[in-house]
């Protein structure tokens, strides 16, 4: 009996420690952030999440539209980005962000928090329950972006959904995030249930029944607390029709769930003109170089194409892959320097080519020598990508799921804009119908430039403004 009333004691003795360090901390972070308001009373600080401004991909192209759109609107918002990019200096990052996506926001108008502690959220760190350890290394790394400077307005565009409590409830900020994916869904649910292996569902685990039980019992309980946190938004922005259902499965909360597509460049792409160099055919990938893109289907896809042009060599000595990506870190590097070892094991170097970080000129003169675009993400949570070859006037092949199915590419007769595709030899065989089968290119290539309007900078710009308004209400 003593032993349990000593348990209690100690139980609520941690429990009363907890609340008042809490409470001590909640009230030293208003005063700090009254303090901030004090410097200039009529401002009000918008604080963007996005740990790797800086990494030059879709995610960052919709962070720079959305800050340009805020400083438009809201001409006493303060723009304060959270990066973890501390080996750049605010100067380079605005540099490579006009570069890169020919979009110049007012410089003097963003300020950048560095943070340091962005190791807590690398994959690399944890080898097992990666989304629980991301999730919480999220929350370290968002305490710190706290500390540092309490925002008005939080507005995460990366996904961290676990750091929504802490602003919320530490500091009173208004809420809102643009989510690009959910970190959890029912199709990584069935494909564990299934045993199927994938990127993120091991050989070892799919072969083992209890440790697929376990992997299950794990993403249902996890699936609960991204709920709980998702729900502490004010306003949830998704990406495409594949992302709005998903969240709206998972946190439920429609009236304040808003479809907001990302920003794509299409009016200046949609006049370039297409130059024809030399007799090589040019197929496209443009993505950032991470597992899920499924760059090796690519390079099957081309192994198998080979196959199918085994009769014509002449016309598959033409045929050049042109892989363009960017590298965040070391982990992206490595996976590079994979695929071009794989190039070398499958034969194709001759036919295939790797650019990695190319400036936004570069990737024109790109868009204008190349013939057919390639995407082969499964469930790719929308493609920016994609839409920007079918702007530039690419016959694109992607991937049948997720956003090239339910918002991008339709494939029916009379209003087709591309293809789609599951497998290696299926890509293949859809590559080959547009080299040699003659397919209506120019109908195809029409239909693709007027389908994208849709997807255009200023479409976002209105609907992401419309979407964070109530943020603004009495902030």
């Amino acid at each position: 009996v003593n032993l349990f009333n000593c348990s209690l004691w100690m139980v609520l003795l941690l429990a009363l420690v907890a609340v008042v360090s809490f409470v001590c901390l909640k009230q030293w972070l208003l005063s700090r952030k009254n303090k901030l308001h004090a410097e200039s009373e009529n401002s009000i600080n918008v604080g963007i999440f996005h740990p790797y401004c800086n990494a030059g991909g879709g995610g960052e192209r919709v962070l720079w539209c959305a800050v340009k759109a805020l400083q438009q609107k809201y001409h006493n918002a303060k723009v304060i980005i959270y990066t973890g990019d501390i080996d750049a200096s605010p100067t380079a990052i605005l540099d490579k962000a006009k570069n890169v996506f020919n979009i110049a926001v007012d410089n003097d108008n963003v300020r950048f928090v560095f943070l340091k502690q962005r190791h807590w959220i690398e994959a690399k760190n944890y080898p097992h329950f990666t989304l629980l350890g991301q999730s919480l290394g999220s929350m370290v790394l968002g305490l710190e972006a706290l500390l540092k400077f309490p925002p008005d307005i939080f507005i995460d565009t990366m996904g961290y959904a676990f750091t929504f409590p802490l602003f919320r409830y530490l500091v009173n900020s208004r809420v809102g995030c643009y989510v690009h994916y959910p970190i959890i869904s029912t199709d990584m649910l069935k494909r564990v249930q299934q045993r199927q292996m994938s990127h993120n569902n091991k050989k070892y685990v799919a072969r083992n029944p209890f440790l697929t039980w376990t992997k299950l019992a794990y993403y249902r309980l996890f699936s609960k607390m991204y709920r709980w946190v998702g729900r502490c938004a004010e306003t949830i922005m998704v990406n495409s029709s594949w992302t709005e259902n998903h969240i709206l499965q998972l946190w439920d909360v429609p009236f304040k769930t808003h479809r907001v597509y990302p920003p794509c460049e299409v009016s200046h792409l949609k006049n370039l003109e297409h130059l024809d160099k030399g007799d090589d055919f040019i197929i496209l990938s443009v993505g950032q170089f991470r597992p899920e893109k499924d760059h090796p289907l690519q390079l099957q896809a081309i192994y198998e194409l080979r196959t199918l042009l085994a009769q014509d060599e002449a016309l598959w000595n033409r045929v050049k892959l042109l892989i363009v990506g960017s590298c965040r870190n070391e982990e992206d590097y490595e996976r590079l320097k994979n695929m071009q070892d794989l190039t070398k094991h499958l034969s194709l170097e001759n036919n295939v080519q790797f650019k990695v970080n190319v400036s936004y000129d570069e990737l024109l003169k790109l868009y204008q020598s190349a013939h057919i675009g390639i995407h082969t993400m499964w469930n790719e949570h929308f493609g920016i990508g994609i839409v920007e070859c079918m702007a530039a006037g690419l016959i694109m092949v992607a991937h049948r799921s997720g956003g090239p199915l339910l918002d991008i590419v339709e494939t029916s007769e009379g209003s087709q804009n591309g293809f789609l595709a599951v497998d290696a030899v299926d890509y293949a065989e859809n590559i080959l119908n547009i080299i040699v089968n003659n397919v209506d290119s120019s109908g195809i290539r029409n239909a693709a430039r007027a389908s994208v309007e849709r997807f255009s900078e200023q479409e976002f710009e209105k609907h992401f403004l419309r979407a964070v308004s109530t943020l603004f209400t009495n902030a």
